[in-house]
Formats: structure tokens, C-alpha cells, sequence
């Protein structure tokens, strides 16, 4: 787990693709994320290595849970408290040493776990010539799950630097690390940021 297998992260071709270090989670809410104090150190180092070629995304609830489609809308009548009607919108930024990144770092807003299937994601992605994507964030079994296997599905060289992700449950957490070294080896590496630091330019 200390090196990527598949060689350097290629210099104008990798992106660095942070998911949800938003304060929704970073502070004492219902969403409440434990680690993402632990791994935040991690995250920004790795986003500092290249600010313009690292993308944020911000997950968005509805306005209200009428506006959201199918199971979503139940979803978000249990987390009602969370809708944009009712939260506070300073606790949909990104935690502060990252949102001062952007810009030059780029913000992509969605409203589903993925980062790819939001708007304007594929244009970020074509704009910076992206093959080759490092996923940090939160959460390891949610967002960051979707994430990496939309990108997977994409074709992308997936690294995940297991020090700068973050979950709720160490369980599923650490079945997720099994299941992609061991089911994903041909798709995912699995890495720390000190050692992505070392294999990627920026």
C-alpha cells in the first residue's frame, strides 16, 4: 500500500479530486464526519501540490425534500433539518484552509454521491486533460465509494491515498480498503499522500 504499482502520477494528465470537505461535515452536525479533522492535513497538503488542477466538490441538498427525485425525497424528509431551507449556508463551503484554494482550484456543485455525475464535472475533466484522478474526501463508504467507481467505469487511473479519506465506521471503511486492493488491483491503487507527493509533479 506504500507505492503505486502502475508507476508516477503523469504530469498535465492527473487531477486531484477532493470530495466533500465541506463544513457540513467537518462540525458538529447530524452529518457530523469524526475523521475528517484527522485526514484534513493530508488533503490539503496534496491540494496545495497543484491548487489548479485539484477539484472540489460540494454536496448540495435540495432546497426542500419535495424537490428531490424518487428515494431521494425520502431521504431528505428524514434529513429534512439538512435542506438549504433550513441549514446554514456557511456549512455547505468547503472547510476554510481548502476554500481558500479556490481559485484556482475548480468547485463542482452535485446533488447525488458521485462527483461524476455532476454538472459540469465531464468539462472539468476534458478541460484539464484528465487520465489519471488521486480521490481524497469523505465519505470512504458514500461519496468517495461512488466516486471512485464511477471513475472506474470511466477508464480513469484511480489512486487512493487511504490517509486522506474519511468515514464514520471503521468497519466499512476498512472493507472498502479490501475490496479495492483486492478486487480492484487492476484499477485501483491504493497509496499514502506522502507517497503520491513523491510520484506526482503536479
Amino acid at each position: 500500500m506504500s507505492h503505486l504499482r502502475f508507476g508516477p502520477l503523469p504530469p498535465g494528465r492527473t487531477v486531484h479530486l477532493c470530495v466533500d470537505m465541506q463544513n457540513l461535515f467537518y462540525e458538529s452536525t447530524p452529518w457530523h464526519t469524526p475523521w475528517m479533522g484527522r485526514v484534513l492535513p493530508c488533503v490539503v497538503r496534496m491540494a496545495e501540490r497543484c491548487p489548479e488542477r485539484t477539484i472540489f466538490t460540494r454536496f448540495m441538498p435540495p432546497q426542500r425534500p419535495e424537490e428531490a427525485p424518487g428515494a431521494w425525497r425520502r431521504y431528505f424528509t428524514q434529513w429534512r433539518e439538512m435542506t438549504r431551507e433550513q441549514v446554514d449556508p456557511r456549512l455547505l463551503e468547503l472547510v476554510p484552509p481548502l476554500a481558500r484554494l479556490a481559485p484556482p482550484a475548480t468547485i463542482v456543485d452535485k446533488r447525488v454521491y458521485s462527483a461524476f455525475r455532476a454538472p459540469g464535472m465531464a468539462e472539468a475533466l476534458r478541460r484539464l486533460g484528465a487520465d489519471s484522478v488521486i480521490v481524497s474526501g469523505a465519505e470512504t463508504d458514500v461519496c468517495v465509494l461512488a466516486s471512485v467507481l464511477d471513475a472506474v467505469d470511466l477508464g480513469l487511473r484511480v489512486v487512493i491515498p487511504v490517509d486522506a479519506i474519511c468515514g464514520s465506521a471503521d468497519e466499512t471503511h476498512d472493507a472498502l480498503m479490501t475490496l479495492y486492493t483486492e478486487r480492484f488491483s487492476q484499477q485501483i491503487e491504493t497509496t499514502t499522500a506522502e507517497e503520491v507527493l513523491k510520484a506526482w509533479p503536479g
